[in-house]
Parts: C-alpha cells; sequence; structure tokens
C-alpha cells in the first residue's frame, strides 16, 4: 500500500542522519539538496546522497530526494541521483506542467529504464493557480506536496499559526489531488517544540483531505502518524459499515443502513480505506 503519512527532511550534507535515516520511522525519508544545503555545499552533499542511496538499506521506508530547481543545479542533480534509483523526486517550486514534464524527460535520460516518481512540491502562486493541470501532467506522480512558507512569501503575506492566509491553498491542493487519484501531503509545521500545535494542525490537515505530513524533525512523527493512523473507533465503525454492507448482498437487500444512517458510495469508499490502512499497519488482521 502506498502509505505517505509522514516524509521527513534530512540534510543531505550531514552523513550520520542519512546513514541512519531508516530508523526514525517515517513512511518515507527525504534527502534534501535544497534549502537544507547552503551553496558552496551543493556538490558534496549531491555526492552523499548518491553514496546513501546505493549503499545503505532502509527497508519499507520510501527514499526520495528534493533536488535544487533546475536552474540552480536541478540539472547536476538529477544526472547524478537518478543512477542511484530513488523512488521518487521532490520537485521544488513547481508552476506549470511544461516544467514537470521537462523534468521527468531529463530523469528518464539518466535513470537506465530505472521509473522514478516525482512529487511535485507546491509552493508559490502560479503553482496554485495551474494545480489541476499539473496534477493531470503525468502518472509518474506519486504526491502532491504543499510548502507553505514559500506560498505565503510569493502572495505577499505573513505565515500565521492559525494558517487562515493557506486555507485555499490547501484546498485546491486537496481537491486536485483528490480528482486525479493522487495523495496529497500537508505542509510542514515548523515549530518543533510545539507538539500540541502539531497534533493540532496535522488532525486539521486530516480533516480537510491531507493524506499525510511534511515532518522537519524526527521528534514529529509519532504526532503524524497519530493523527493519520485509524482510531480504534474508526477502525470499528469501518468494520461495521463493511458488515452491513455484505449483509445487504446477501439478503438482496436495496437499502443499506447503519445505526439509522444510509450507507452510500462514499462512506464505504472510506470505511474499506481505513481498514486498508489498518491492515497494512497490522492494526486488525489481514492481507498487507
Amino acid at each position: 500500500m502506498n502509505l505517505l503519512r509522514s516524509l521527513l527532511f534530512l540534510p543531505g550534507n550531514n552523513p550520520g542522519m542519512l546513514q541512519n535515516a531508516g530508523v526514525f520511522g517515517a513512511d518515507g525519508i527525504i534527502f534534501d539538496l535544497e534549502d537544507a544545503v547552503s551553496p558552496l555545499e551543493k556538490d558534496s552533499a549531491r555526492h552523499l546522497v548518491y553514496y546513501a542511496l546505493t549503499n545503505n538499506e532502509y527497508g519499507p521506508t520510501k527514499t526520495i530526494v528534493r533536488i535544487n530547481p533546475l536552474i540552480y543545479g536541478g540539472r547536476d542533480d538529477i544526472a547524478m541521483i537518478a543512477q542511484a534509483k530513488p523512488d521518487a523526486l521532490m520537485l521544488p517550486m513547481i508552476q506549470h506542467p511544461n516544467e514537470l514534464l521537462e523534468i521527468i524527460e531529463l530523469i528518464d535520460h539518466h535513470a537506465d529504464g530505472k521509473k522514478i516518481d516525482v512529487i511535485p512540491l507546491i509552493e508559490t502562486a502560479g503553482g496554485i493557480a495551474n494545480i489541476d493541470a499539473i496534477a493531470g501532467t503525468s502518472d509518474r506522480i506519486l504526491a502532491l506536496a504543499f510548502g507553505a512558507e514559500d506560498y505565503s512569501v510569493s502572495i505577499g503575506t505573513e505565515r500565521t499559526t492559525e494558517g487562515t492566509e493557506i486555507l485555499f491553498a490547501r484546498q485546491k491542493i486537496v481537491n486536485a489531488a483528490a480528482a486525479h487519484g493522487l495523495t496529497a501531503i500537508d505542509t510542514p509545521f515548523t515549530d518543533v517544540q510545539d507538539k500540541e500545535g502539531l497534533l493540532k494542525d496535522t488532525l486539521y490537515a486530516k480533516q480537510i483531505g491531507f493524506k499525510g505530513k511534511l515532518a522537519i524533525n524526527p521528534r514529529q512523527i509519532d504526532s503524524i502518524h497519530k493523527a493519520f493512523t485509524p482510531s480504534k473507533n474508526e477502525i470499528k465503525w469501518s468494520m461495521r459499515v463493511l458488515e452491513a454492507i455484505n449483509i445487504a448482498k446477501q439478503t438482496g437487500s436495496g437499502v443499506i443502513a447503519l445505526d439509522g444512517k444510509m450507507i452510500d458510495a462514499p462512506i464505504v469508499s472510506r470505511a474499506e480505506r481505513t481498514i486498508k490502512i489498518a491492515q497494512h499497519l497490522n492494526l486488525i488482521m489481514g492481507e498487507q
């Protein structure tokens, strides 16, 4: 199952963290060659990430590399990192489908036949304006991710804890992802000391449709997983929904209800997804 509750950024110039990335428990690790690395260290970080990908085992954790924009070293990133065959590349500042197509073409040129997925990082007003077109550009898109800090700058406002200024962008990304069958990944919560605020923000992201969240510190992973992992009550309710569906099929009933409420296709779909996640995480017995 393509479960991406947590994607953890790790600086590409930190050998220790690159080596031990698999122990943090994130669903995906993002080796960062962009914001976390100073201009003078870009080349050495690129080589460190290549070495980590080709010499370390990360188990079931997805390996992702955030490259630089093409005009700031991204071409060199792709030329080297694609050969190391990560699961995906995260692409910063994507604003138009043509940018995405150009990058995918470059990846294929260097990947030696390996199909490497991409995660467009939407962090500008232009990216939000073109989000539907971007989401439908290619079947190589693994997920859509949101970067609220740069987005806030692009629309000329300040980032706040309440997040009122980013609600429109969040909803646009969620809607585009859902329309194209993609996973929507929410922006990081930047106050690593505020555990309560992180959980609140992540639960809100889940409520409006995100399926995962970017993390900037390993200590954030548990709170993110707590928000996106089905609770016992959610699992119990979902199992009752599916049981009601099976009973209706066996009895030939055309009307399906649970606790006096009608059960329609969207409710069934949500219940099926909940059970699938619970089985994947070994919260209930079932196939992986």
